[in-house]
């Protein structure tokens, strides 16, 4: 507390960031009388929905379920326009739900969270801001995003380019018009695979750098009626529940017969039906073999390549370049991108890829970029699809310190650890959602699991409150189990043998450890549930 301000602001409950998780843990804690107040970098709400305004962002869960399920009411009110709506409309959706529930009263806007120190004196935490403001709290709800650290800095001489650089995780409201540009893609995910398809029709030439290959599916995304928004808001109470008891918070779950039990015709058709829906129901509910059995993902991973195929018109090198092969990962053990005619962009005589697997990336020059075989590849403009130090990153980013002065971002630096993505031991009163070790780091969806994350909190604060105690901690203990837990069940799957963000691989340092729960939304719902009608065992409140 040796920044200088000329007040101390003291609540009872502080939230730091003013996304889906934040706004609505927000909402609960003044629902319980609680004085608390959210704090946000941006200047508005939204989280990754303020940040992320490149071209082409939009949802790849479906508008009927990428939803709150506080207020049913607020539900049947809005009326999406499409399957998947792109981000003007998410941001909007959000602002109308801060709106309703009058919540931006009560965010304050454009202040970063530089520290959080804990004292142990008081059992509060003091929090300072980039302008010098001290709050002093006693609860510190981290809701900052699983996410919303993008890697900035990853070239040599990216500050020697004299064109536009645009970061997609940091987008600019006032970002010029591409058209006629010549424009660089660094990065094909599920965010770079968004940028391509859709500037490629208006920039005079685009060169996409390309490293890692993708397994993509076709997004469908019809229009929405009012007729079609009162199917789904008849189905209120069915869809809700749904989501909260299936493996990764959709609507649909994994119900085919087990791949070993099903004839090579009826593996085929659930393929095809899953295909053609168009949602990542081929990942989440077709077969959940693919998750652990290598003969069997590389079948379904066959499947996908052989459509992709078809669809590049059997371009050799193309489809070198652009599908990945058994050597490189099996389809589902990296994020699955919806895309839409995303490889037919390939096709367009304005767009190039550039392998950078055989001709990396050396250094951003003034013209632009500069491979290893020594070509300078001229832009005006470059955008950085780069990434996420995901999970991690949002907290790392801030300097808490818990009992004894420990680092939360040098313990993370040696082992990334947590308990259910909830709390951490050695932090009383820090609760954290999209954090390392629950589905809501990447595997679900998201309102579904940063929702059940918010309430869960919620409840835990309230029953401390109400038995008249003040300091919530998770023991060493519990952590420890939670840690063999996940990595046991982890431990059993494909992902944990493939690099990816998932295990934290595209940070350099990081230390490697499935970032997310892979048990099951409806396996963590039910071990949280059952700790928390135990009374919390393990907890140390006090």
């Amino acid at each position: 507390m040796n920044a200088a301000a000329d007040k101390v602001t003291v609540l009872d409950a502080m939230v730091i960031g003013a996304g889906v998780a934040g706004m609505y843990q927000l909402y609960n804690l003044r629902k319980m009388g609680l004085k608390v107040r959210a704090y946000e970098t941006a200047t508005g709400v939204g989280g990754t929905w303020y940040w992320n305004r490149y071209p082409g962002a939009r949802f790849d869960s479906q508008a009927e379920i990428y939803q709150y399920w506080f207020d049913e009411e607020m539900y049947k009110s809005w009326k999406p326009s499409e399957r998947f709506p792109a981000q003007p409309e998410t941001e909007e959706w959000l602002n109308y739900v801060a709106d309703r529930h009058e919540l931006k009263k009560d965010i304050q806007f454009s202040t970063r969270i530089k520290s959080a120190h804990y004292d142990e004196e008081t059992n509060r935490w003091n929090v300072v801001t980039d302008s010098g403001e001290l709050i002093n709290t006693q609860f510190l709800l981290a809701c900052c995003g699983m996410l919303s650290a993008p890697i900035e800095n990853r070239f040599k001489g990216q500050e020697t380019f004299q064109g536009e650089t645009y970061l997609t995780g940091k987008w600019p409201k006032d970002a010029k018009s591409l058209t006629g540009k010549r424009v660089a893609v660094i990065g094909t995910g599920a965010t770079g695979i968004q940028v391509i398809q859709t500037i490629a029709p208006e920039v005079s030439s685009m060169k996409v750098f390309c490293r890692t290959p993708q397994y993509a599916i076709p997004m469908k995304n019809p229009k929405y009626s009012e007729q079609d928004w009162t199917y789904w808001c008849d189905r209120y109470d069915e869809t809700k529940d749904k989501v909260m008891n299936s493996f990764a918070g959709f609507d649909y779950d994994f119900t085919a017969k087990p791949w070993h039990e099903s004839t090579e015709e009826e593996r085929l058709a659930v393929l095809e039906e899953h295909w053609e829906e168009g949602s990542l129901s081929l990942w989440l509910a077709s077969y959940s073999e693919i998750f652990f059995d290598e003969d069997i993902a590389e079948e379904v991973s066959e499947f996908v390549r052989n459509k992709m195929r078809q669809r590049l018109g059997n371009d050799k090198k193309l489809c070198n370049l652009l599908i990945p092969t058994k050597d490189d990962y099996t389809f589902g053990t990296h994020r699955v991108p919806l895309e839409s005619n995303y490889l037919e962009v390939y096709l367009q005589d304005n767009v190039e890829p550039v392998d950078c697997r055989t001709t990396p990336i050396q250094e951003f020059v003034p013209e632009g970029i500069k491979t290893e075989d020594g070509t300078i590849h001229e832009f005006d403009v470059i955008i950085l699809a780069t990434g996420f130090d995901a999970g991690s990153g949002a907290l790392s980013r801030i300097d808490f310190r818990g009992r004894d002065n420990r680092s939360l971002k040098d313990q993370w630096q040696q082992e990334i650890t947590t308990a259910m993505g909830l709390q951490v031991h050695g932090y009383p009163n820090l609760f954290t959602t999209g954090a390392p070790l629950a589905p809501s780091a990447a595997l679900c969806n998201m309102t579904t699991c940063l929702q059940y994350q918010v309430d869960w909190i919620t409840n835990c604060i309230d029953f401390a409150l109400k038995n008249g105690k003040k300091t919530i901690e998770v023991s060493k203990e519990v952590e420890n189990a939670w840690v063999e837990h996940h990595d046991e069940v982890a431990s059993k799957t494909l992902v944990v043998k493939t690099d990816s963000w998932y295990m934290g691989s595209n940070v350099e340092g990081k230390p490697r450890r499935l970032l997310s729960y892979i048990g099951g939304v409806n396996d963590y719902h039910k071990r949280c549930d059952e700790v928390a009608e135990k009374g919390y065992p393990g907890f140390k409140i006090d």
